[in-house]
């Protein structure tokens, strides 16, 4: 009898043991599953901007969605994307971007004059200006939001 109740402690000491090894693995694999989730959000992005660059806005789209989805709190992916849609003319879906990265980031002056861009392209000249207007304010001497504010007030 002693020697089966020793039997059946050393197998479930060998059991729990195993346990702890397979969290450890596990905890490994999150990492890594986050690191190649951040990496695939970069290259996204990187290819996304070249793709916006070159006027090739449904590519330049799904890159930055695909960055968005790997990395829902990246920032720069949601900016890309809603300018994305906007130069589509899928003003529905560039506006929740919008309302997403302001969530996400707050009213930055960079954000407020591409938002305000939108709505010029919308044909929504108040909404346009009252962007604009802030966006200014925050960065009077930014020329891309100095552009985009003479071009809202030039309608």
């Amino acid at each position: 009898m002693k020697k089966t109740s020793y039997a059946i402690i050393v197998l479930g000491a060998l059991a729990l043991s195993g346990c702890q090894t397979m969290s450890s693995v596990d905890t490994a694999g999150a990492n890594y599953s986050a690191n190649n989730q951040s990496g695939i959000a970069a290259r996204k992005t990187s290819s996304a901007k070249m793709q916006f660059e070159a006027g090739n806005y449904g590519l330049a789209q799904k890159d930055f969605l695909a960055a968005v989805e790997a990395t829902p709190k990246n920032g720069a992916a949601w900016l890309g994307l809603a300018a994305s849609y906007d130069q589509l003319g899928r003003f529905d879906l560039a506006e929740k971007s919008y309302q997403e990265l302001l969530k996400l980031e707050g009213r930055k002056p960079a954000i407020l004059n591409n938002y305000g861009y939108s709505y010029i392209l919308r044909g929504e000249v108040v909404k346009a200006r009252s962007l604009m207007n802030e966006a200014r304010a925050l960065s009077p001497i930014n020329p891309r939001i100095e552009a985009n504010w003479n071009l809202a007030y030039a309608s």
